[in-house]
């Protein structure tokens, strides 16, 4: 399997009160070292990924004003998210809120349903989204996605399902990615939201049918976590707010779209940091079918 080795983006910023930065020339990069002892040796993986969807993944009834499905995985390093990128969000709800009992759901954000109807004034919407923004684009995760054109899927069967396709190729990209960080031989936890115990368990089956047998030919270490809603989990609610500009991106790709914009140096790519932004599309960002031959890359 090739891998990229050179110029790796670093995922988090040190703690100068506890660590150092140590140049390295092997990834381009930075790696932290603790100046008091070094952290102990772990079996789980330094990363943590959290899953979300934007559309249905049925064939048989396809909504034309979003013939898409988007699957969105937003890998975390464990230290930069429980540092940065939980006390951000939570921070952020008591600003607008008062409290942080609030989920941030986008198609409620979009709506202006539920608590989301403070919105309704037109200056309180443009802080809020604006903020919102901000907290995205400064805090630092990798995205894989992959949105499936429904109407452009040659010939499918019954036993078609853009879940588990967009799955396949997630789950492949984000081996990838913990090859290259030298973390594919430890465990890694992916979080999807519960959405029903029968699909919860033909999803199960899926991902493990795939960590099991797959196009790269290795057994992939990872392990399902099924949240509930009510746990209020940040990252599923980073994963929720990300799905949707991806799948408008491809489906109106001249239309400004300023929350695809602040996404776009996350997205998993070629060439390491000095190709953020440019380089993502068929890898990070994939697309099935392919614009041109209609074959997955």
């Amino acid at each position: 399997m090739s891998t990229v080795s050179e110029q790796q983006i670093p995922l988090f910023q040190p703690d100068s009160s506890t660590q150092v930065q140590e140049s390295t020339e092997l990834e381009g990069s930075f790696r932290l070292t603790d100046t008091s002892q070094e952290e102990p040796k772990s079996e789980f993986s330094k990363y943590i990924v959290y899953v979300d969807e934007s559309g249905d993944h049925s064939l048989q009834s396809i909504d034309e004003n979003y013939p898409i499905f988007v699957l969105a995985f937003c890998v975390c390093h464990k230290k930069h998210y429980s540092d940065k990128i939980v006390p951000a969000l939570e921070n952020f709800k008591f600003k607008h809120f008062g409290h942080d009992q609030i989920v941030l759901h986008e198609r409620e954000i979009r709506k202006g349903e539920g608590v989301f109807k403070i919105l309704s004034n037109r200056k309180k919407k443009h802080t809020f989204l604006n903020e919102l923004t901000s907290i995205i684009d400064q805090n630092n995760f990798i995205l894989i996605s992959c949105t499936i054109n429904k109407n452009d899927i040659p010939k499918p069967s019954s036993e078609s399902n853009p879940y588990h396709t967009a799955l396949g190729f997630c789950l492949e990209t984000l081996y990838s990615f913990l090859d290259e960080k030298n973390e594919n031989q430890k465990t890694t936890h992916i979080v999807f939201e519960c959405r029903g115990k029968k699909e919860d368990r033909e999803l199960e089956l899926e991902f493990r049918r795939i960590c099991d047998s797959n196009r790269l030919g290795v057994k992939f270490p990872f392990d399902a976590i099924f949240s509930e809603k009510k746990v209020m989990s940040s990252g599923l609610q980073l994963a929720d707010l990300v799905a949707r500009p991806i799948g408008m991106k491809t489906l109106r790709p001249e239309q400004e779209n300023r929350a695809f914009e602040a996404l776009m140096e996350k997205f998993y790519c070629k060439g390491g940091r000095d190709k953020i932004g440019i380089n993502f599309e068929g890898l990070g960002m994939k697309i099935y079918p392919t614009p041109e031959s209609k074959k997955p890359r």
